[in-house]
């Protein structure tokens, strides 16, 4: 069976690569989104899918209808979730496009399957009850999760929620009452981060003497590190709770220079002269980019910033986890 697929808040491409990685037989019918740069992204990637800018709420239920889509994958805001986003829950007016979805969901009769991804903390929604009340009123039956991409191989950890949702189904896998957190299977340990460290890496990347005054919370990681921390949005403008930064010295390197610095003030000229031996720098975009298991062959387009990209790359998702759930969606 070859699926037809609605590819709704589809950002830079995530869910679309995540499809393409499943190996599962499919089409991107049409792809929908507002952010203008996040689309110029999407389109230098996927330029024969029919991308569509514009708001979700502007679609009625006869246009989908006659798409002929038996799946929709989605990502909706997150900010009415977060801490930044005040958790303003169903009360965020960013909300509305996914409620609409749920008011005409009773229409779509064509639409089997649903995956649908966004922050931890979801699950604790009021927007989620009314999300679990419509998918059993469509008579879908739903698995939820909370998976970090560590626990599928990926050296990066990205807590997300997701739900896979199937109509009219007799899918043995359900536990309504249960968000699982891990896969019903086993994967290998994540791989060493010099999989993905790029060569030569231009010294725009070095961190500013500015930010090496904080130097004492920096998550450091090295070739061999298997792990690294959640990228978000903000990344490279703040290092508290951004992402994981890197260095080519030894551990004990590391360890000795920050013993040194720590003789002096924190956040003073001795402090930041010390440890600027190290040359630590942040990840590039494609290095982030492929911590989320985005292909090598995946470009941003040369009118797109570094700024933009890492901001991109922040409101994505993990492509390898994505691909897993796929595969049980479908199965």
């Amino acid at each position: 069976m070859t699926h037809r697929i609605l590819e709704l808040y589809s950002g830079i491409g995530g869910m679309h690569c995540a499809w393409k990685d499943s190996g599962i037989p499919g089409t991107t019918v049409a792809a929908v989104d507002i952010n203008t740069v996040a689309n110029d992204v999407y389109k230098h990637n996927f330029p024969e899918t029919n991308l569509l800018n514009r708001n979700i709420q502007s679609i009625k239920p006869e246009e989908i209808k006659k798409m002929n889509i038996n799946i929709i994958l989605m990502s909706p805001p997150c900010q009415p979730f977060t801490r930044n986003g005040k958790f303003l829950d169903k009360n965020d007016p960013r909300t509305n496009s996914f409620t609409y979805l749920l008011d005409i969901l009773s229409q779509l009769d064509s639409v089997e399957y649903i995956l649908m991804e966004n922050v931890k903390g979801f699950e604790c929604s009021a927007v989620r009850d009314l999300f679990l009340e419509k998918l059993q009123e469509c008579e879908f039956v739903y698995q939820e999760f909370l998976v970090c991409p560590s626990t599928v191989g990926v050296p990066n950890s990205r807590l997300r929620y997701y739900c896979l949702a199937r109509r009219n189904s007799t899918w043995n896998f359900k536990r309504r009452d249960e968000i699982m957190n891990r896969l019903p299977k086993d994967y290998d340990d994540p791989f060493m981060l010099s999989e993905i460290i790029e060569e030569n890496v231009p010294e725009r990347y070095l961190i500013s003497d500015k930010l090496l005054k904080r130097a004492n919370i920096f998550d450091i990681c090295y070739k061999d590190s298997r792990r690294s921390c959640c990228f978000t949005k903000a990344y490279t403008h703040y290092v508290e709770g951004t992402g994981s930064v890197f260095t080519e010295a030894s551990p004990e390197t590391v360890d000795n220079c920050y013993k040194e610095a720590n003789t002096h003030e924190v956040g003073s000229p001795d402090f930041v002269s010390t440890l600027k031996d190290l040359k630590l720098r942040f990840f590039t975009p494609k290095e982030v980019s492929q911590l989320m298991a985005f292909p090598k062959s995946y470009e941003f387009p040369k009118n797109i910033s570094i700024k933009q990209c890492y901001r991109l790359l922040g409101n994505s998702v993990n492509i390898k986890v994505i691909s897993e759930l796929l595969k049980i969606l479908v199965d």
